[in-house]
């Protein structure tokens, strides 16, 4: 029973946040001729790339128009300094709990010092769309802009400690279901049309099928068997339960977001940069060139490689595994095992960004065959996102439901 009113009321503080995180989003800066600043990014696409991470705040600048994207930058920057500076290295792995809380107030600061500077550059960007540009708007807009993403910071913080799930995956899952409604508002569907019907029907198919080919790249693991001399001693076959569990997507979403975030960002130079000869050299990135596909391929690639190297180190596991009195039947501990994992690591990262690569080019093949853009909304990175929040909220939910039925038969 305890179990049970604990868990209704981790739900009610998950919903609360979700809805105040929402809300936020649609109380706009003062100062701001908000229509033309809409109007006018509506067809940037370094805007709608961010926008699918702040649930359209971007175009709107409210005071939640950074989102929780300040948070996400440094804890992917802290996860660079953790790699580089061995002083962090060891507060993450030798001074447990303590070195942890460190590491995350450090994270907390480079998030302030990052939605400083993203405040900031928002600030000189919208001058054209205010009524008023001075340093008083300046610092007006950079300090609203700044406590938003702080405020933002700590509801995810609330969600992970006392609510369901992770409070920054959740935010973010909201803010692409937010969006959703938008990419069919101006769509309007003949339901008489024998060819409609044709078109709802292939879309389906091909959503579904996207879906699942996701969840496979999302769940996909690699088992590694391991064996103890502990377990030999007593029997001389190996334990089903005993291995190294190695996804096939180590990197998750970020590749595709790196990936995506880089292609898109050329188009928004070329239009505010005036050099023809540099404009020749970044037209090779436009969705129109025939050099895209096989660029956006390499980026997704190496970013994957790069992410997996950051997520999963084969020499620590070969380490804590000599730690713990065990390995890998028929390899020796030590080099050996390092070798072994990466290469199984270097199949799987490049079996994955695969996989990531062609779910990134459905949406565009979809769009391109039925001719119903409003698929394009659904890109890779929010189905991605969508797909990883869902499987692992579900997990949390359904952890909780087993441990209420074993409080039950405790009772």
């Amino acid at each position: 029973m305890k179990t049970a009113i604990k868990f209704r009321k981790k739900i009610l503080i998950t919903l609360i946040i979700l809805l105040l995180a929402r809300m936020g989003i649609f109380i706009p800066i003062p100062g701001i001729d908000h229509d033309s600043l809409e109007s006018s990014f509506g067809q940037n696409g370094v805007i709608n790339f961010l926008n699918i991470f702040s649930g359209g705040g971007f175009s709107t600048i409210g005071i939640f128009a950074l989102g929780i994207v300040p948070y996400i930058n440094s804890s992917i920057i802290m996860q660079l300094l953790i790699k580089i500076i061995p002083d962090l290295e060891n507060l993450q792995k030798e001074e447990g709990e303590s070195g942890r809380q460190k590491i995350t107030r450090i994270t907390r600061y480079l998030t302030l010092l990052w939605a400083i500077l993203q405040s900031t550059a928002i600030a000189f960007w919208i001058k054209p769309y205010v009524f008023i540009w001075n340093y008083s708007f300046i610092i007006d807009c950079t300090l609203t802009l700044t406590t938003g993403s702080l405020i933002i910071m700590w509801f995810s913080e609330i969600i992970t400690e006392y609510g369901i799930g992770n409070g920054a995956s959740l935010l973010i899952f909201q803010n692409i279901v937010s969006g959703i409604p938008k990419n069919f508002k101006n769509y309007t569907i003949d339901i008489y049309s024998q060819e409609t019907i044709s078109k709802i029907c292939a879309l389906l198919i091909f959503f579904i099928s996207m879906l699942i080919l996701t969840v496979l790249v999302q769940e996909g693991t690699r088992k590694v068997a391991i064996v103890s001399a502990r377990q030999l001693s007593k029997m001389n076959e190996l334990n089903p339960q005993s291995y190294i569990p190695l996804k096939l997507n180590q990197g998750g979403v970020m590749p595709i977001v790196f990936a995506s975030a880089a292609m898109a960002l050329p188009t928004y130079l070329i239009k505010k940069l005036g050099n023809s000869k540099i404009n020749s050299i970044l037209a090779i990135f436009l969705p129109d060139n025939i050099l895209y596909l096989p660029i956006y391929c390499v980026f997704i690639i190496g970013f994957s490689y790069f992410y997996s190297s950051l997520v999963l180190n084969p020499e620590d596991l070969s380490k804590n595994l000599k730690k713990m009195g065990a390995s890998i039947p028929n390899i020796r501990p030590g080099l050996d095992t390092t070798e072994y994992l990466e290469q199984i690591i270097y199949k799987l990262t490049f079996l994955g960004a695969t996989f990531l690569f062609i779910i990134a080019l459905v949406p565009s093949i979809v769009s391109n065959i039925i001719h119903i853009n409003t698929f394009r909304g659904l890109g890779a990175t929010s189905l991605l996102i969508l797909v990883g929040v869902a499987i692992d909220t579900a997990k949390q939910i359904q952890t909780y439901i087993i441990s209420q039925q074993y409080d039950n038969i405790m009772e």
